[in-house]
């Protein structure tokens, strides 16, 4: 049954072998293997195919594509990169902060870091100098936040408004320049008369000869000034393009100042005419009008070149806001793409004033998630690199085009861009240039090439993940662990070796290297991986599961590079699987989040969602998986152990909450790190709410987890006023004590959980709210109180109440019943490196040692580790080690906590500079960090 039908699937796929090149990065030919012949798969009908090799396995098609040269700004120390960028914002003149924000933006995506990228771009925002630039990147944060536009509307019903998502007035940012305007008067007053006529064809339009002088100086001289017109009652018009509408309209507009009941299109005839005569103020009020009935993409293409051709800046601007606010839409009409790379710098400046760089940087990124290798792609990225002004912005222009030009198998153009940006410091580029010689089949070029890239810096992980690819077997492993150790989230190394075990036969020990990141980075590729692995072993529940969570997070997921829809193969799957009612899907839920498995949790609930179950209150369920708070309820540092004076003194940090309200936590200890993915479950929810108080609830959820709590609490509010619920409840005690620093809160807090106990709610929630009010009662120092909350908690299998309850015991000065809670959280918990990481905090030196380097193995990207690590060797006056094992995780994590850390070390160690860089990057993660703020004004006061 089963297994024959999964085999037999994968021999018909063997010839895409090919298609996963794990020895080789030469390119491959998408067009070897048709898939509609087997996408159609029936179970029990799939063809018998003598004609495929009898080895044909699954183990045979799990290969790795070699990692991509990202497209990104990747420079070789961007905690130095970072320094110089705060530096400057400090001192710059105000016409630099925004293309500075848009700098240090381009560092943190080459860093991964979306909430800082986001950061800086509203950095910039905020800092724009001119009308265009508050353009670009308003336009900017509306196309990154495309998934949260229900928040404006959400907002807008709590009677505010989301500044980044309004458009700009830009009338009001480019006032009229009155100067401009001003007209010389002619003193010739001899036999003129009060008016003038004009004829126009057979028409004839009689003017006040005063007020059409005033129009411009050449009206003034042609009608007040010494010219045989000067004298003349009629003056023909007939060859100035203006029609006797047109310049009637320009009669009375001398007259009212007036172009209100003007058409549009003889709007246009008195713009060209007004900049041929050089009258400004007819001008200006032509721009503004015409700008005021900008309010569609048609609109701007049509209206956009006459701008241009008027040289008409409000015009201009109006259209270019309609334009960006569209994307990424409008770069799909060619009519669009032709304004922008075809306009001269000259056009360029009438419509984007001085931010022409920070434009193609915008519209780059956009077409490159468009299409990275389409020629709309090239034209406007060739325009990033015409108009960058400084090396850093060369740098990106250079990379980023040599990268699509390799993409697009332009080799020679490719490597002279990839030279440049080497030539201009950015080394990262170097991927490039060895990728292009091994396609030359200069393999040995390529392994030299890297090699004296580490040989020169400090080695990144990068650097020897990109030599694993000209190395032979073991070298390559060799390289591999390498850039695993320097780098844990680079996912390639754990894929390639997971890879490698598979050929050889070994999916157990696969299973084990793949299930290594996935313990703390939830990558669909490995996802992808491990599927296949447990189909290896015909553990087809277990592939079920990965390939649900797959489609949790992405539903068009795509494998084998993209040529089988994912949910192709969970339906196949799912077949030998045994069917689960919905009672057995609620209980496998509350196993899996009893045992803290939240990919198992995921895969549950997406089976429910299939079902004709209330699909509301499980998209909430799945928000809360996607998207854990860390909610420590110790201090952020909270190093413990005897004599680790020098922690204690240097480098605590201040809680990201009120101390007197320890925040209660929403979900696991946990972070799958899902923002988009959670926002859109948190939206599916509000979408199939099943009544009005419950669609409160979730739109309260979304505003809180957006940052806007107080309009997250008034949602709670307005739905405990229709009914009385849990949720509501939840959602009110959980905003009410995250946003207010008033100690007197707590009593309030506790009787939000106590009502909403009283709700009716399945054990799973039940058991969170417990575990909060068990918080906020030792937060008031009722601990008998709070363990009682954590144990009756417990009885219903809330398995993180083991925390809460150690926490207790070591309130009440019994760090071993405390070890001891926290040793079963770890047995229980799937998911165990916080656990891990607490239980440290109740132990001698030596076991937190142990428990902490358990943590580093089993989540490299927790920093508290590296923390505790260094303040030991502080302490023990091994300054150098101490500031190494910081640098370890600073050299792939950009954390402030880490950098604070550091920067007090090298304060301690008198290296002012060294101090100084740190302090400075570390503000660029966090500018309001009050303690960081402390230590950067110190450390400056005593800067060589």
């Amino acid at each position: 049954g089963g297994v024959v039908e999964i085999r037999e699937l994968f021999r018909l796929l063997c010839p895409m072998r090919s298609f996963f090149p794990a020895e080789s990065c030469k390119e491959t030919h998408p067009n070897a293997l048709n898939p509609q012949s087997w996408l159609q798969i029936e179970r029990g009908k799939l063809p018998k195919l003598s004609s495929y090799p009898s080895s044909a396995s699954i183990e045979s098609l799990v290969k790795v594509p070699q990692p991509a040269v990202l497209p990104f700004y990747k420079p070789a120390d961007y905690v130095e990169v970072l320094a110089q960028i705060h530096e400057e914002l400090e001192s710059c003149p105000p016409q630099e902060r925004s293309n500075l924000f848009l700098l240090q933006y381009q560092v943190f995506r080459g860093l991964g870091e979306v909430k800082l990228m986001r950061r800086s771009l509203q950095g910039a925002w905020q800092k724009a100098n001119t009308v265009h630039e508050k353009i670009i990147f308003g336009a900017w944060l509306k196309y990154e936040k495309q998934e949260e536009e229900l928040i404006a509307d959400l907002l807008a019903n709590c009677g505010k408004c989301a500044k980044e998502f309004a458009p700009v007035d830009i009338p009001s940012h480019l006032p009229f320049d009155v100067n401009a305007s001003s007209v010389g008067r002619m003193t010739n007053e001899t036999c003129i008369s009060q008016n003038v006529t004009f004829r126009i064809g057979d028409e004839e339009i009689v003017c006040d000869r005063q007020k059409i002088s005033e129009l411009s100086a050449p009206f003034n001289a042609m009608l007040k000034g010494y010219f045989s017109e000067s004298r003349a009652e009629t003056i023909d018009l007939s060859e100035n393009n203006i029609s006797p509408f047109g310049m009637k309209a320009i009669s009375i507009f001398s007259l009212t100042g007036s172009l209100i009941e003007v058409p549009p299109n003889l709007l246009l005839e008195i713009l060209a005419f007004a900049n041929k005569y050089c009258c400004e103020r007819l001008k200006d009020a032509c721009d503004r009008r015409l700008a005021s009935l900008v309010s569609s993409k048609e609109d701007a293409v049509e209206l956009m070149e006459y701008a241009l051709d008027e040289n008409s800046t409000v015009l201009a601007a109006s259209c270019l806001q309609v334009l960006l606010r569209d994307l990424p839409n409008c770069l799909n009409d060619s009519r669009v793409v032709e304004i922008f790379v075809h306009a001269n710098k000259q056009q360029l400046a009438v419509m984007v004033g001085p931010g022409i760089f920070a434009l193609f940087c915008f519209l780059s990124e956009v077409s490159m998630n468009l299409n990275s290798s389409s020629d709309k792609t090239v034209h406007i990225l060739e325009r990033l690199v015409e108009f960058a002004e400084n090396d850093k912005q060369r740098i990106l222009a250079l990379h980023q085009l040599g990268c699509v030009r390799l993409l697009r198998k332009e080799y020679d153009e490719a490597r002279h861009l990839f030279e440049g940006a080497v030539n201009a410091g950015h080394i990262y580029s170097v991927a490039g240039l060895a990728r292009l010689d091994f396609i030359k089949g200069d393999k040995f070029l390529s392994y030299e090439l890297l090699s004296s890239v580490i040989s020169s810096v400090t080695p990144l992980g990068w650097m020897y993940q990109e030599r694993s690819l000209y190395c032979d077997s073991d070298k390559r492993w060799d390289d591999l662990e390498k850039a695993s150790n320097l780098d844990p989230t680079l996912a390639y190394p754990y894929m390639y070796r997971a890879a490698s075990l598979m050929s050889t036969q070994n999916a157990q020990a696969a299973l084990a290297e793949i299930n290594r990141i996935l313990g703390f980075k939830l990558s669909l590729e490995c996802l992808e991986i491990r599927f296949f692995t447990h189909l290896t072993l015909e553990d087809y529940k277990a592939a079920l599961c990965d390939v649900q969570t797959i489609l949790t997070l992405r539903s068009d997921y795509r494998m084998f590079e993209g040529r089988v829809a994912a949910s192709q193969l969970c339906t196949l799957v799912r077949e030998h699987v045994e069917h689960w009612t919905t009672a057995d899907c609620w209980a496998r839920l509350y196993d899996c989040w009893s045992a803290v498995d939240d990919i198992g949790s995921l895969s549950v609930i997406y089976q429910m969602l299939e079902s004709d179950a209330a699909k509301g209150i499980l998209y909430f369920r799945q928000s809360l998986l996607l998207l854990r708070y860390v909610m420590n309820f110790l201090k952020a540092l909270g190093v413990s152990g005897q004599g680790l004076s020098f922690a204690r003194n240097h480098s605590r940090s201040k809680p990201p909450y009120n101390p007197s309200l320890v925040p209660l936590t929403k979900g696991s200890d946990i972070w799958l790190n899902c923002p988009e993915a959670a926002m859109r479950s948190l939206q599916l929810a509000q979408q199939h709410a099943s009544s009005e108080h419950e669609r409160l609830v979730y739109e309260g959820w979304i505003l809180y987890d957006t940052g806007h709590y107080e309009e997250g609490l008034q949602k709670a509010e307005e739905s405990i006023g229709i009914k009385r619920s849990f949720e509501a409840f939840f959602l009110k005690a959980y905003a009410l004590a995250d946003s207010s620093i008033d100690p007197s809160c707590s009593p309030i807090v506790i009787s939000l959980l106590e009502d909403a106990l009283k709700c009716p709610s399945d054990n799973l929630r039940k058991g969170q709210a417990l575990n909060n009010l068990g918080s906020v009662y030792v937060d008031c120092g009722k601990l008998d109180l709070a363990a009682d909350c954590y144990i009756n908690a417990l009885k219903i299998r809330h398995t993180r109440a083991h925390h809460g309850l150690a926490r207790v015991h070591c309130l009440k000065n019994d760090k071993a019943a405390a070890y001891r809670e926290m040793t079963e959280l770890i047995k229980k918990a799937k998911n165990n490196a916080s656990a891990y990481e607490k239980r440290s905090e109740y132990c001698d030196r030596e076991q937190a040692k142990a428990d902490l380097e358990m943590v580093t193995r089993l989540d490299p990207l927790r920093v508290y580790p590296y923390r505790y690590r260094a303040a030991v060797l502080m302490d023990n006056h091994k300054e150098e080690e101490a500031i190494a094992e910081l640098s370890r995780a600073i050299a792939f994590k950009a954390d402030l906590h880490l950098l604070h850390l550091r920067a007090a070390f090298h304060e301690h160690k008198e290296d002012v500079l060294g101090a100084l860089r740190d302090c400075r990057a570390a503000l660029s993660v966090d500018p309001n960090h009050q303690e960081m703020l402390e230590l950067h004004n110190r450390v400056n006061r005593h800067e060589p």
